[in-house]
């Protein structure tokens, strides 16, 4: 005999099944092991399993994805994926199909999600701003307009996520960081912060919450902000990186998405130069650089913080290095293939994906091996990104 307990439980897991049968979802699991590949040129995303090397199932209909990226929602089943013209599209993994599209811009540059998971932010060049939509629904819940000077407006760099319902940002053309706390979603609190340098072009948060940090574009150096003192302002860090050397042109901006962490060092990108450069967490000075095949975009350490791992812009995009982060020396170089656009590392680290453009497909290396274990086909991939980002900070 089964209890009256039993009973209930058994008729709720019927029901979700049958829900799950009639609106045409796949059999109930779970959503750890599964990701987003974006597939840039075609508006299209595979979702997949990083269990078993695979493509799940393509969605078509998400727009100009040529810089897109995504946030997923606490229960890791919907994905926020946001493109280059203003769409933000809620994706249902299990189900494998769109939720809903919203064109919210002109031109669009990313997005986060809020602490508690209920609110979407993204940020915009045209109209520059940021706008904030309710996660469950997409309905519109407030605008953050990036106004400065005389009334202009500013394209949107760099936002992220922080503790306390918080959204960070910068503003590229006022070289200014904001942190706007939504605890009343409907009427966000703003607190500036002036003169932080020149064109911060993207922005990143350390995995603690505690520490914003923009890179310029437009001066050798970093903007640093900790989000635990505010009050304190926003100081320089490595400042005149390049002084005295020859400036280089910059052929692809270098990406601030993630923090390359190992032991107390952050591994960070030198803008224009062939160059990683190391900060000391504690005191954030410089503490040495890694010389590079090219100059690097992303700099993404391995989970255990023992490999990290840099790719290029051309015309060295074929190539990527891998630093042993007990020695800062270069102990692997792989030529994936042309273009190699985006790396993500499986959630504890044994396999890391990357994404091959103008070969139309995904590679799949064992970190410890090198050795290439899978290979999926896609068109024109560019970012990878698995459902463990739903739990962490700025991600």
């Amino acid at each position: 005999m089964i209890t009256e307990c039993q009973q209930h439980r058994l008729a709720a897991t019927l029901a979700a099944c049958a829900l799950l049968f009639m609106t045409g979802c796949a059999t109930p699991r779970g959503t750890g092991d599964l990701g987003l590949v974006i597939e840039r040129a075609a508006g299209r995303v595979q979702v997949v399993n990083t269990s078993q090397p695979r493509t799940l199932a393509t969605i078509a209909g998400l727009g100009d994805l040529s810089h897109a990226s995504v946030v997923y929602s606490r229960d890791a089943r919907y994905a926020y994926v946001f493109g280059r013209d203003g769409g933000l599209t809620k994706v249902d993994l299990l189900c494998r199909r769109i939720v809903k599209r919203v064109l919210q811009s002109g031109n669009a540059i990313g997005g986060a999600i809020s602490q508690d998971g209920k609110l979407i932010a993204v940020s915009n060049y045209t109209p520059g701003g940021v706008k904030v939509f309710d996660a469950m629904t997409l309905e519109a819940v407030s605008e953050i307009p990036a106004v400065y000077g005389d009334g202009l407006r500013s394209k949107v760099v760099g936002l992220v996520d922080a503790p306390g319902n918080r959204f960070v940002f910068s503003l590229y053309d006022a070289g200014e960081i904001w942190i706007a706390g939504l605890h009343d979603p409907k009427k966000p609190v703003v607190q500036k912060f002036t003169h932080i340098g020149k064109q911060p072009y993207d922005g990143t948060v350390t995995p603690d919450g505690r520490y914003y940090i923009a890179g310029l574009f437009g001066e050798d150096g970093l903007a640093l902000l900790d989000l635990w003192q505010p009050e304190q302002g926003v100081k320089r860090v490595l400042q005149g990186y390049g002084r005295g050397e020859q400036a280089l042109p910059v052929y692809k901006m270098p990406h601030m998405d993630y923090w390359a962490l190992a032991g107390d060092s952050a591994y960070v990108p030198a803008v224009g130069r062939h160059e990683v450069l190391m900060i000391d967490q504690r005191t954030w000075k410089e503490t040495g650089r890694v010389a590079v095949a090219g100059q690097p975009v992303f700099v993404v350490a391995r989970p255990d913080g023992r490999q990290i791992w840099v790719n290029f812009a051309p015309p060295h995009n074929d190539t990527v290095q891998v630093i042993d982060s007990l020695n800062g020396k270069i102990v692997k170089t792989l030529t994936p293939g042309k273009a190699v656009l985006h790396m993500e590392f499986t959630p504890r680290g044994e396999n890391v994906w990357l994404s091959v453009r103008d070969d139309d497909r995904v590679k799949v290396y064992d970190t410890e091996t090198f050795a290439e274990i899978a290979v999926l086909p896609a068109d024109k991939p560019s970012g990878i990104l698995f459902t463990p980002r739903a739990h962490r900070i700025g991600q």
